[in-house]
């Protein structure tokens, strides 16, 4: 009777050990994200909190303004797409909400606009901020790459995908859209749209920018989290449809508490604490 109890106890303990390094395993190897939009930051504390985890994983950030995350993971080349659009063909988890800020010089007194407005600004039907109640200067559309997921859900939201010209001036990071907004000549006509994250961050931070309140709602995190400001796009991790152990165990990370936490330092947590 004994010998069987150790005999038992002894199966126990192996199948556990057994289950403890499968689990271990799991979460070992090399993963691949990709990504060109502005999450970048947010993306690297999540992966070096992920490895602080798990030390036999490393994974390694590819960020690009000119690259395409999403062919990028059809190809082999990443595990991972960071981006704001589904793919019919890849698994999308959405892990957070943003924003997108319509940013104009502080000094452009236009006092608001409406969603269907800014459509027209950006399809080229508004050429003068008079014309929205703001100074007699012309507008100057400053644009991002195609390739941008921020464009894609721009362009969506406001039913104008296609129709932006192509002749205006088309800037791929964040920072250097502020500094075009701030530094153009007259101060007035500029205007362009960016992740609300980092359009709240230099308001805050004393740049000479503002960003327009649309449709009367002011651009802010609440209002973005329950949906009243139309503006805004989900950050979305896009992976194979095929398992791969280490993609979903980072997937699984980033939506864990932990994850959202960092996640809210910058963005809106999709899952509530």
């Amino acid at each position: 009777m004994i010998a069987r109890l150790v005999l038992s106890l002894g199966l126990s303990l192996l199948f556990g050990w057994g289950m403890a390094f499968v689990a271990l395993a799991e979460v070992a190897g090399n993963l691949t994200i990709a990504g060109n939009g502005p999450e970048q930051t947010t993306i690297e504390s999540l992966a070096r909190a992920f490895e602080k985890a798990n030390p036999r994983a490393y994974l390694d950030v590819v960020w690009d303004a000119n690259s395409k995350p999403l062919e990028m993971v059809k190809s082999g080349q990443a595990h991972i797409a960071v981006t704001g659009t589904e793919a019919p063909e890849l698994m999308a988890t959405a892990i957070a909400w943003d924003g997108i800020g319509v940013l104009v010089h502080l000094s452009n007194f236009t006092k608001e606009v409406t969603k269907q407005q800014v459509a027209d600004i950006f399809s080229g039907k508004v050429t003068i901020w008079s014309e929205l109640g703001g100074p007699e200067t012309k507008i100057l559309v400053i644009d991002r790459p195609r390739n941008q997921n921020i464009r894609d859900a721009f362009e969506k939201q406001l039913g104008i995908t296609g129709k932006i010209a192509g002749n205006i001036k088309v800037i791929g990071p964040d920072e250097q859209v502020v500094k075009t907004v701030v530094g153009t000549l007259p101060p007035l006509s500029a205007v362009a749209y960016l992740s609300l994250s980092q359009g709240l961050s230099v308001v805050s931070g004393g740049v000479a920018v503002r960003l327009l309140p649309i449709d009367k709602v002011e651009p802010e995190v609440p209002t973005v989290k329950d949906g009243r400001y139309p503006f805004r796009r989900p950050v979305l991790l896009l992976s194979k449809k095929e398992p791969h152990p280490l993609a979903e165990a980072f997937t699984q990370f980033v939506l864990s508490p932990a994850g959202q936490q960092l996640i809210a330092e910058t963005y809106i947590p999709i899952k509530e604490k």
